[in-house]
């Protein structure tokens, strides 16, 4: 008996995936949500970015008020 571990995904899982997904979008639809899909992970990374200079920002101001004393 072959125990295979969760969370291993083969080619024949992605193709069910893909089928099951346009059977329930359909054609039309999925250009739509993967632009949707795209605008949230550039949205998401641009907010990433963001935070680490704010991070980034803050270290400096740290360092320099150190320098000063």
């Amino acid at each position: 008996m072959l125990i295979v571990p969760l969370g291993v995904v083969g080619p024949w899982q992605i193709v069910i995936i893909a089928l099951v997904i346009l059977l329930l979008f359909g054609g039309k639809k999925i250009p739509e949500l993967m632009k949707g899909l795209g605008k949230g992970v550039k949205s998401f990374k641009e907010g990433i970015n963001e935070v680490e200079d704010q991070i980034n920002g803050a270290d400096a101001d740290k360092s320099d008020k150190k320098e000063q004393r």
